[in-house]
């Protein structure tokens, strides 16, 4: 365990500080930040609900559903097992590029909904398979080049968020899709 824990720490610190550039401090707060993406989110969903049909409009509510759930699984549950402290509450030289909160690591939630999102995403809508793996490979890298969790945490996170979707598929496939074809 403690040889993970090492390099956990060591690709972390390639990440937070090796790669540290110009761009990258400017991108990487941007991405990671919900606030940057509500005023999208809240119309892209608006528009989507309003003007899809009854399918869109199921899958939306199911896509927000299930990120809800597995945040409240990761959060009120995982984290509080784990109890990770967070990289730049407990190492040195952390190149810090957001607030740093007291909230345990492990998992990363920006990860666990991210994965989610791209996994539903991508299982109803298959053309945006390669945006959606972009945009949470983008999100996740984030969070370790912003310095608030380690590769072990956002790989823990996307796995909770996999296993999370796969569950909600398999549920889909099983039984709702007699609510998607009812008239």
């Amino acid at each position: 365990m403690k040889y993970l824990i090492e390099i956990d720490k060591a690709i972390f610190y390639f990440i937070n500080i090796t790669i540290q550039n110009p761009f990258f401090d400017w991108l990487m707060p941007f991405v990671t930040k919900l606030g940057n993406f509500k005023i999208p989110i809240i119309t892209g969903s608006f528009l989507f609900f309003i003007l899809g049909k009854k399918k869109e409009r199921l899958f939306l509510i199911l896509l927000i559903a299930t990120i809800l759930f597995a945040d409240y699984i990761a959060t009120q549950f995982i984290k509080y097992i784990f109890i990770r402290i967070r990289p730049c509450n407990a190492l040195p030289n952390v190149h810090l590029l957001v607030g740093c909160t007291g909230s345990y690591s492990f998992p990363s939630s920006h990860a666990v909904n991210i994965t989610v999102f791209a996994v539903l995403t991508s299982y109803k809508y298959r053309f945006l398979i390669i945006p959606s793996i972009i945009i949470a490979l983008l999100v996740c890298l984030s969070r370790i080049y912003v310095g608030v969790h380690y590769p072990f945490d956002v790989l823990g996170g996307a796995v909770v968020g996999a296993l999370i979707s796969i569950g909600v598929i398999y549920l889909d496939s099983r039984y709702l899709k007699r609510f998607y074809n009812s008239k």
